[in-house]
């Protein structure tokens, strides 16, 4: 049974969406919607299918982090088939749309750590993962991965009270998760759809970054770049004014923010 206040039906009845969300799964516990997704994605189901599960057992972040998803959380999957040249534009819409969700529903004022962490008062609130299977010059399929912190009561978990947090530690009150993921749905449809003008999901991403203009450290593999974290270019590449005054572009790695 459904954790009360969510379903498939409590997300899908009245959603305005074409696609996205038009089909939901709906699981009481899950060990990953990502794994669920995936065989969904590979049966060829409707492109926007949304696995959501009420808990997550084995969530799973960027860089094979454990994602803690227990009940009363927001942990759900979305299927598409994109073309390739889209690819670098889902980190940017999904991270704008959970940011724009979470201020649509709360009020509350979000920044987007690059390339795709959700933060409020600078602490993480949301991760998002990204996975795609390229056949190729084709995309089989992407799966964009959300978890955002409704209910977690941060400084009761071990190792993660300084940098992370929840809408319900940050109002004093509890939220209604289908309330931010039909939003959530809804933004990241319309801005979907806004792929062939690109630039304007670039600009709006870029503009809403905590991370330019900091000093940062960032590891990329087995190498570690400190210096000012200058700008991103439109593939969503993170470029680094390094220490010794050189540039450095960094397509993917682990950011940490440094006092300046």
């Amino acid at each position: 049974m459904a954790p009360k206040g969510l379903s498939s039906s409590s997300i899908t009845e009245g959603l305005a969406t074409s696609f996205i969300g038009q089909k939901v799964v709906y699981y009481p516990r899950l060990p990953s919607t990502m794994d669920t997704a995936r065989l969904e994605a590979r049966r060829g189901t409707a492109e926007g299918t949304v696995i959501i599960a009420g808990e997550q057992t084995e969530g799973r972040g960027r860089m094979q982090r454990t994602w803690l998803s227990p009940s009363g959380n927001i942990a759900l999957s979305i299927v598409l088939y994109p073309e390739i040249a889209s690819l670098p534009y889902l980190v940017m819409i999904a991270s704008l749309a959970v940011a724009h969700s979470i201020e649509t529903v709360t009020d509350l004022k979000t920044r987007i750590k690059w390339p795709n962490d959700i933060l409020i008062g600078g602490k993480k609130v949301c991760g998002i993962l990204i996975e795609n299977e390229v056949k190729g010059n084709k995309v089989a399929y992407a799966l964009i991965g959300i978890g955002i912190n409704v209910a977690l009561k941060a400084s009761d978990v071990a190792g993660i009270s300084a940098a992370a947090t929840s809408l319900k530690d940050e109002l004093d009150r509890s939220v209604l998760r289908a309330n931010i993921i039909r939003r959530l749905l809804t933004e990241f449809e319309r801005l979907y759809l806004l792929l062939p003008a690109g630039e304007s999901i670039y600009e709006a991403w870029r503009d809403s970054l905590e991370t330019l203009g900091k000093r940062v450290v960032v590891k990329s593999g087995d190498n570690v770049l400190e210096g000012i974290a200058e700008s991103v270019d439109e593939s969503g590449a993170l470029v680094l004014r390094c220490v010794d005054g050189s540039l450095a572009r960094v397509v993917a790695g682990d950011i940490t923010l440094r006092d300046n």
